[in-house]
């Protein structure tokens, strides 16, 4: 079973990830682990630099990533390229290699807990995930910080959602994001210190379930604050919330505050 349906032939342009088998002098074969089937890569397509040694680039049972050059079904014959695959479009390839292989684990987990087939548990989720949410993990991930009603609502089977549910909120890390800001705050009073200890600590009451508040001392009188979110969306407005909170508090002490964002 495979969680992302392929095509039986890989396109043109098409990034796949490869096990090299054989390494020769004028090129590599290299198994196509989304695909099953073989290809070559040319020496020439090796790196853009002169070659000495082939192995010092490639080496058998190294993963790779490739760009599809041509295809041809009929002489069961794929052409791959090392030299034209950017460093960007390698990292952004494995990462989504890597989520695809653990939403399938997910969902063969989930086969094994129901004692179903496996293909089963993709037919009725995997495939509804990926129609609903561009591709399992992206729908998995969602699930991880909501409940088991999700699933149900986009049609998934009770028992499967149950299971799958209980797994992805174990499994799936939600993606967090990071803002922060600077406060300088003065307080002359003789508690100055405890007045502008008490304005930091009322930022924690702008936390929610799903957002973290830090506060820290930089440098007397600055104070960063950093929050982390699921989203931006909200943790700009925790942000806000908590910066009111502090200003207020260390105005009302007799003090005074600004606030910076930091990009």
């Amino acid at each position: 079973m495979s969680v992302v349906k392929k095509p039986e032939w890989p396109e043109p342009g098409d990034l796949v990830i490869g096990t090299v088998k054989k390494v020769t002098e004028y090129g590599a074969y290299v198994m196509l682990d989304e695909y099953g089937k073989e290809g070559l890569l040319h020496r020439s397509e090796v790196s853009s630099s002169w070659i000495r040694n082939i192995r010092n680039f490639v080496r058998e049972g190294q993963k790779v990533v490739l760009k599809v050059l041509r295809v041809d079904p009929e002489k069961r014959h794929i052409d791959l390229s090392l030299r034209r695959v950017t460093k960007r479009e390698r990292i952004e390839k494995i990462l989504i290699w890597k989520q695809e292989r653990k939403a399938e684990g997910l969902l063969k987990t989930t086969a094994e807990k129901l004692g179903i087939p496996p293909e089963e548990v993709y037919e009725k989720a995997g495939a509804v995930l990926e129609k609903e949410f561009g591709t399992v993990y992206s729908g998995l991930q969602k699930l991880a910080r909501e409940d088991e009603t999700m699933l149900l609502k986009i049609g998934v089977p009770k028992k499967i959602a149950a299971v799958l549910t209980e797994l992805a909120k174990e499994k799936i890390r939600v993606p967090m994001v990071k803002i922060k800001g600077i406060f300088e705050l003065e307080c002359k009073k003789p508690d100055g210190v405890n007045q502008i200890r008490d304005a930091l600590l009322t930022a924690k009451k702008a936390e929610a379930p799903d957002a973290k508040i830090r506060l820290y001392t930089i440098a007397a009188p600055k104070y960063c604050i950093e929050v982390q979110a699921e989203d931006y969306k909200t943790a700009e407005a925790i942000l806000r919330k908590a910066v009111d909170n502090v200003l207020k508090t260390i105005t009302k002490a007799g003090g005074q505050g600004s606030f910076k964002r930091e990009k």
